[in-house]
Parts: C-alpha cells; sequence; structure tokens
C-alpha cells in the first residue's frame, strides 16, 4: 500500500474584501448644495460682518474684489479641510456619504488639495461637468477622476471593491 502524505493547506490569513454602495449623482447633488448653504452662511454671519466693521467695501465687482478673494478661500477652505480631517463635508454627513480613494483609504492631503482645488475648480468653472458622475461606472465627477478618488454611501457596503 502506497502511502501518500496528504499535506493540509492552512488557507492564507483573512484579508477582508471591503466593498461600497457608490452614491450617485442626485444624492451628491443634495450634499452640495447643503455645502453651498453652509459656505453662505459662514461668508454672511462671520466674514461680510467683519468687513462691514473694517469698513471695506462689499461690492463685488471684479473677481479680485476682497469681498471675492475671501469668499473664494472660504469655499476652497472648506472643501478641502472638511475632507481631509473627515473624509466628508457637513452635507456628505447629512446624507451618510464620504470620499476614499480607488484604494479604500481615506484621501491624503495631496490627493484633497488637488481633489479639491484643481478639479473643484474645473468642475464649477465649467458647472455642466458635475454631471459626469451620472455616467461613469464608479460615479466619478471629472474632479474625482483627476484625483483617483469616488464617494460611497457609509453604512451600506459591496458594490465597490477597492483596488488591491
Amino acid at each position: 500500500m502506497t502511502s501518500q502524505h496528504s499535506v493540509i493547506q492552512t488557507p492564507p490569513p483573512y484579508k477582508e474584501t471591503r466593498g461600497y454602495f457608490l452614491a450617485g449623482f442626485w444624492l451628491r447633488v443634495w450634499a452640495y448644495l447643503i455645502d453651498l448653504i453652509v459656505i453662505g452662511s459662514i461668508t454672511r454671519l462671520i466674514v461680510k460682518p467683519v468687513f462691514k466693521v473694517l469698513d471695506v467695501s462689499l461690492v463685488e465687482g471684479s473677481m479680485f474684489a476682497p469681498i471675492s478673494i475671501l469668499s473664494a478661500i472660504v469655499f476652497y477652505g472648506y472643501f478641502v479641510l472638511m475632507t481631509k480631517f473627515f473624509s466628508q463635508t457637513i452635507g456628505k454627513m447629512v446624507l451618510g456619504i464620504k470620499v476614499i480613494d480607488l484604494k479604500g483609504s481615506r484621501p491624503t492631503w495631496g490627493t484633497v488639495i488637488f481633489r479639491e482645488l484643481i478639479g473643484r475648480f474645473i468642475s464649477s468653472t465649467i458647472f455642466i461637468l458635475y454631471i459626469v458622475v451620472a455616467f461613469t461606472t464608479k460615479k466619478q465627477g471629472i474632479h474625482d477622476l483627476f484625483a483617483d478618488t469616488t464617494v460611497v454611501q457609509e453604512k451600506k457596503k459591496l458594490e465597490f471593491s477597492p483596488a488591491v
């Protein structure tokens, strides 16, 4: 009788496969509208009163007017800081969605700055580009495509599996 050595192979260590449900176009639109309300509120409650106290003109005659520059800083600063520190803005928090990179991790400083400054500038300059989210397989906007990010729903999982 020939003896066969049976080798018992132990399975590789369990590796969690994470998947996500992607946040679609309308969910992202509503989050963006909430964010615009928040940014408008910050501008009206903090920036404009300071300008009035300092007797600085609030006329937005050009994009280089002080109020325009400070409003842009508030707009982009809000998106950069909220996305970096929380992976989501207040609008995204309200709707339960967050930004991740395509590997499933929180975005790095470089990714966030590239996504929020350069990508959002292009998207807000040519506003119709936001609709790209509705037609890409990973529900990415132009700014997401540039930065290799996407927006996912926090509580649901399984539709998108990050690259390993």
